[in-house]
C-alpha cells in the first residue's frame, strides 16, 4: 500500500487537492486551517484529538474535519512499521469555495450540504460508510479532472446519507470555540495555534498583520484584555489539558509537546490558569465519572 501511495502528487491546478502527510511524530502539532479536510490513516497508531475529543486511532481510521476546527494525531513513540515511520495519511482538502450556496441548495446536493454541516463537529467515518468512501478516496490520486471531481461528489454524498458517522467536538465546544470578526485578531490567533512550539516572533507577527511590532502589542491588549504571550499560553495550556487526559503521557512530555520548554515554567503557567497544577489535573480527571 504504501509503495503505491507515495506516487501521489498534489494536484495545484485543481478545485481540491490530495496528497500525503508522513509524520517522524516531532512534526505533528495542534493545529487548525480554514479548509474541510479528510484523512484516511494507512500506518501508524496513537491518540487523535479533534477539538476537546481524545481517542485512540489505527490504520483505516477516516475522519472529516471542517473549517478551524483544531486538531492533531500524536502517533505512538514506539513503531514497528518497516518504514519506521509513526504516521502516513492521505488527506483531501477543499474550502468552502468548491461548494457555493447556490450548489449546495440543490435538491441532489442535499447530503452533500449534510456532509459539510457534520463536519463542524468533525465525524469519524465507520462500517460501510468507511469501506465506501475510502475506496473511493484512494482512487481519486490517479484520476484527473471531471472525472476525480465526480468520485469527490459521490464520496461526500455518501458520507452525508450515512447514519453511522461518529461526531467528534462536543456541543458545548462549539459554544465557547474561538470566533472573531477582527481579521487581525484571527490572524494572530491562527499563527500562535501552528506555531505554539516556537519563540513568539514579534517581527514576523507584526509584519503577518502590517503593524509596527509596538503597535501590535497595544492592539492585542485592547482587544483581547491579555498580552501576546499571555494569550499563547492560554493556547499552550488548553492542549496540555486535552494531553493530560492520556495516562500514557508523562507530564514532562506534556509540558514538551503542548510548547512550553521547562517543567518548572509549565508548571507555573498551568496553576496560573487553571488553579491546579497539571499533577493535580489529571488526579481530578480521573474522579469524574465516564
Amino acid at each position: 500500500m504504501s509503495a503505491l501511495l507515495e506516487q501521489i502528487v498534489v494536484a495545484e491546478d485543481e478545485s481540491f487537492f490530495i496528497g500525503i502527510f508522513q509524520d517522524n511524530l516531532e512534526k505533528s502539532t495542534w493545529h487548525y486551517h480554514n479548509n474541510y479536510e479528510i484523512s484516511f490513516i494507512t500506518e501508524g497508531s496513537g491518540k487523535r484529538i479533534v477539538a476537546d475529543s481524545i481517542q485512540e486511532f489505527q490504520p483505516g481510521d477516516l475522519v472529516f474535519i471542517g473549517c478551524n476546527l483544531p486538531h492533531v494525531w500524536i502517533a505512538d513513540k514506539e513503531t514497528l512499521n518497516p518504514s519506521l515511520r509513526t504516521l502516513e495519511m492521505v488527506f483531501l482538502q477543499f474550502t468552502d469555495r468548491l461548494l457555493s450556496s447556490q450548489l449546495l441548495s440543490l435538491p441532489e446536493f442535499k447530503y452533500v450540504a449534510k456532509a459539510l454541516a457534520l463536519s463542524e463537529r468533525g465525524i469519524l467515518i465507520v462500517g460501510q460508510t468507511l469501506n465506501e468512501v475510502s475506496e473511493l478516496m484512494l482512487q481519486m490520486p490517479y484520476l484527473k479532472g471531471f472525472e476525480r471531481m465526480l468520485h469527490f461528489f459521490k464520496m461526500m454524498d455518501i458520507i452525508g446519507r450515512s447514519d453511522s458517522n461518529i461526531q467528534l467536538a462536543s456541543n458545548e465546544y462549539l459554544k465557547v470555540r474561538f470566533t472573531t470578526g477582527n481579521k487581525r485578531i484571527a490572524s494572530i490567533h491562527e499563527y500562535f495555534m501552528n506555531n505554539y512550539r516556537e519563540e513568539v516572533n514579534l517581527k514576523r507577527i507584526a509584519e503577518l498583520v502590517s503593524m509596527a511590532e509596538g503597535s501590535l502589542c497595544r492592539f492585542f491588549k485592547e482587544n483581547m484584555g491579555v498580552t501576546l504571550f499571555e494569550y499563547l499560553n492560554r493556547i499552550k495550556t488548553d492542549f496540555a489539558c486535552k494531553l493530560l487526559m492520556d495516562n500514557d503521557l508523562s507530564i514532562m512530555e506534556v509540558c514538551f509537546d503542548s510548547g512550553f520548554n521547562n517543567l518548572s515554567h509549565f508548571n507555573k503557567q498551568f496553576r496560573k490558569m487553571t488553579g491546579v497544577t497539571p499533577s493535580e489535573y489529571r488526579k481530578n480527571l480521573k474522579s469524574l465519572p465516564i
